[in-house]
């Protein structure tokens, strides 16, 4: 009976925990137990499952490739209209490589690609210190294998690729920016609002 109601319990913790932190361990008896706590220094066995930020659960990597991303992660610079930009992309994905995409398309974006190590040309693939600077298959594949990424997929089937982001993201808005916004929404003073249709005579806003 337990085991049959694990399952449920685990995707509603999941669906109810958006970008959190699942923990499954087990007590002394031996209960399995799912939380967004980590588990106590008594549990005999946890692990921690992660979800994506719309609330699904994320599969987990195997260990092996867990260690691999760790010490040698992967980050492929791109942009609009490149072919060469898609073919390294196909290619990552069909050996099953987990990577993070980040999109030149503004100055600001090219500032941080040529920081990354490139020159300017796309696409740029950094694994760990390793810059691989325009596509070449044999040459990314001989880079991802030194690296000690499997020459096969070893993603689990239902692996979702997180979205591209800019490779400079927008820097936050500031105080002035935000109490330029608010003048820019307060309507100037003495401008006339129209009542609705259906006001009292002695309506007033």
């Amino acid at each position: 009976m337990k085991a049959r109601l694990a399952l449920p319990v685990l995707l509603m913790l999941a669906a109810g925990m958006a970008g959190a932190q699942v923990y499954k361990w087990k007590d002394e008896k031996g209960i399995t137990h799912f939380s967004d706590t980590p588990p106590p220094p008594t549990a005999k066995q946890s692990a921690e499952l992660k979800t994506y930020a719309t609330g699904a659960a994320t599969p987990a990597l195997p260990s092996e490739l867990q260690t691999i991303v760790r010490d040698n992660p992967v980050t492929l610079y791109t942009t609009a209209e490149c072919d060469a930009c898609n073919q390294g992309r196909a290619q990552l994905r069909k050996r099953g490589i987990p990577y993070a995409e980040k999109t030149v398309l503004t100055a600001a974006d090219m500032d941080a690609l040529k920081r990354a190590g490139s020159n300017g040309r796309l696409p740029l693939l950094v694994i760990g210190r390793t810059r691989q600077v325009g596509y070449d298959q044999v040459t990314w594949d001989e880079a991802l294998s030194a690296a000690g990424y499997p020459a096969q997929s070893a993603l689990p089937p239902n692996y979702a690729y997180g979205a591209p982001a800019p490779a400079a993201p927008p820097p936050a808005p500031t105080d002035e920016d935000r109490a330029a916004a608010a003048i820019r929404r307060t309507p100037p003073a003495g401008t006339q609002r129209t009542p609705p249709a259906n006001a009292p005579p002695d309506f007033q806003f």
